[in-house]
């Protein structure tokens, strides 16, 4: 087929003849890289319009992603066909051209192979997402190695791709002769230059595989709340509540400590904590309690309990927790607790209330102690009656002379 190709721009080549071998020479290349272009793209047009299924909408996306580096590749494809044809050229200059068309090739294959391994990950996590039975922390964990090892995946195939484009100049191809002969030096050059480089590419691996942190994890970070936006290669995103955002090497995550509350499950149970007065009536207070929680939807139905948990000279400290299926919902659970529970104590049993005691007392007259005037009154045995020991009733005072 190439050499009826060949023979064809030949028999056409006959034609212009009066024109200069060089002229005849670009223009055909050009000619035929054109039209080849726009066969491609009549190609990729029709595959578009293939009906119906998942397989087909799945190819539809591929082409649709891959329509330019496609009619590209299909133009450059035809013009290496061509060049024997092109007899204007010397033959240093045909040599370049084919090189030049390679090392396009090459560049574009590439891509081409980059976009498609990223398409195919998206319509993976897609469809698991889509499932309404898949448990969130698989969703997520699966996110998380997909994106993490499809960075190192792109990053592999760039260099391969440009070293490989790089290697058909001669010159390119004796430097890296060289270079691989001082590997050693090379290796060592490289190491120390780009340790914190390498060192963080290496973390990413470390953290697709182990997983401590994944995609949409809620984290404990310099005392913020932190979700994990993006895990790239070298580098996590993570976007505070306030919507901040905190840029952290990935290493960070492996060599130091942190909180993720959503490691094994996204449920947390919430602590409220009440401080009330000793009138307060705590059989009372519970009940009040078990219908507000029972009757929130922010609360998942497994953990409740509410405890005496600390008193003091004052107040005493009511502890109250309560389950919910994420760290949001909890911190709204919690607020609807406080703000319900206050609302209905001042309303239904003040006395509950935490309150201040103290006495004022007019200046002592008639010679009468402090602690007499105070209500309510404390008794203390008169003066002169204090029984030391082993003088206790019945005992008798022994005097010496």
């Amino acid at each position: 087929m190439t050499q009826h190709f060949v023979s064809t721009l030949f028999a056409i080549r006959s034609y212009f003849t009066w024109l200069p071998a060089s002229v005849v020479s670009v223009l055909m290349l050009v000619v035929v890289g054109v039209l080849a272009f726009y066969c491609g793209n009549l190609v990729t047009t029709q595959l578009l319009r293939i009906p119906g299924s998942r397989k087909a909408a799945l190819i539809r996306r591929i082409v649709s992603s891959l329509r330019r580096p496609t009619r590209l590749m299909v133009a450059l494809l035809a013009m290496l066909s061509a060049l024997p044809a092109a007899t204007g050229f010397t033959a240093t200059q045909e040599d370049d051209l084919q090189l030049f068309f390679l090392f396009l090739l090459i560049l574009t294959f590439g891509f081409s192979a980059i976009m498609v391994f990223r398409i195919m990950t998206e319509v993976y996590l897609n469809r698991l997402a889509a499932r309404e039975e898949t448990d969130d922390i698989m969703i997520r964990s699966h996110q998380t190695q997909i994106r993490v090892l499809r960075r190192l995946t792109e990053i592999l195939v760039g260099i391969v791709t440009v070293a490989s484009a790089l290697m058909l100049f001669p010159s390119v191809k004796q430097y890296g002769l060289s270079l691989f002969a001082s590997a050693g030096a090379a290796s060592l050059i490289v190491g120390l230059s780009a340790r914190g480089l390498l060192t963080n590419l290496i973390a990413g691996v470390q953290i697709a595989l182990t997983q401590p942190i994944r995609m949409e994890d809620l984290i404990i970070i310099n005392g913020d709340w932190c979700w994990v936006e993006e895990i790239n290669a070298t580098y996590v995103v993570l976007r505070v509540w306030d919507w901040r955002r905190h840029i952290v090497p990935i290493s960070y995550f492996l060599e130091n400590q942190f909180e993720n509350w959503t490691h094994n499950s996204a449920a947390i149970i919430g602590v409220v904590f009440l401080w009330v007065d000793y009138q307060a009536p705590m059989d009372k207070i519970r009940e009040m309690l078990n219908e507000i929680v029972r009757g929130c939807p922010l609360w998942d139905g497994r953990v409740f309990d509410v405890q005496v948990a600390d008193c003091d000279a004052h107040v005493m400290s009511i502890r109250i927790i309560a389950s919910a299926r994420t760290a949001l919902q909890s911190w709204d659970l919690r607020c609807d607790i406080r703000e319900k529970i206050i609302a209905r104590i001042r309303d239904e049993c003040p006395e509950a209330l935490p309150r201040s005691r103290f006495s004022m007392m007019p200046p002592a007259s008639g010679g009468q102690e402090p602690w007499e005037r105070m209500a309510p009154p404390i008794g203390r045995p008169p003066p002169g009656s204090y029984m030391g020991p082993g003088m206790g009733p019945g005992s008798s005072s022994m005097s010496s002379d």
